[in-house]
């Protein structure tokens, strides 16, 4: 059953090509010149969902968003979560919670998928992280930080928590001082850092499968 059709313009100009989804009415006109479209293209397998795994049986992987400002960032921030096999999300400060719309509008339903649980104080839930085993990773530039990518070469083997904060403020000095580890991620352009839920989503996945 086809899932989408693909419509190209016909106008020579224009030449605008885009999808649509099947239940939608059929398109006649171009969204931009108005001129007649034409039908290229049918796909069965649009947003076909990737073959499911599961953490069973892989070492423990939590977050620490601590003061995190952005509701859009911590949403996403779930979606990665979710598909790195994170256990935990630990939401810390300021964080916005999933109960907010726009956490969950960019959460997509991950935000059921992924526990969490929120702290007023970031310093002394790492320190009950750090006490419990865990090795905590800090996502933040700075003196003795290494490259993510010497240190992810194997995926992970022990029980880890990666933390990571503003983009503005960093990190909590005195979680830093608790972390076995400061990461920060090779940057070859003018600016000196990523939107943190990109930052976050390129240390969890390199993290978990290895770089």
């Amino acid at each position: 059953m086809e899932k989408s059709r693909f419509y190209q313009c016909t106008n020579p100009v224009c030449r605008l090509r885009f999808p649509a989804q099947l239940e939608r009415k059929p398109l006649t006109n171009c969204p931009r010149c108005q001129s007649p479209l034409e039908n290229v293209l049918a796909r069965q397998d649009v947003l076909a969902s990737n073959p499911r795994q599961t953490i069973e049986g892989l070492p423990v992987f939590e977050g620490v968003l601590d003061n995190i400002r952005s509701s859009f960032n911590v949403g996403a921030m779930f979606r990665t979560a979710d598909g790195a096999g994170l256990r935990r999300l630990h939401l810390c400060g300021i964080t916005p919670l999933p109960i907010q719309t726009k956490v969950a509008k960019t959460a997509l339903g991950s935000e059921h998928a992924v526990e969490w649980s929120y702290h007023p104080n970031g310093l002394e839930a790492v320190t009950e992280m750090k006490t419990a085993g865990m090795k905590i990773l800090a996502l933040e530039i700075g003196e003795r930080a290494i490259s993510l990518f010497d240190i992810a070469r194997s995926p992970l083997s022990t029980p880890t928590a990666l933390v990571i904060g503003s983009e503005i403020t960093g990190i909590d000095p005195g979680i830093l001082e608790l972390c076995d580890q400061k990461l920060w991620i090779p940057m070859l352009g003018y600016k000196r850092s990523l939107n943190a839920a990109i930052a976050f989503a390129i240390a969890a996945y390199t993290l978990r499968f290895g770089g």
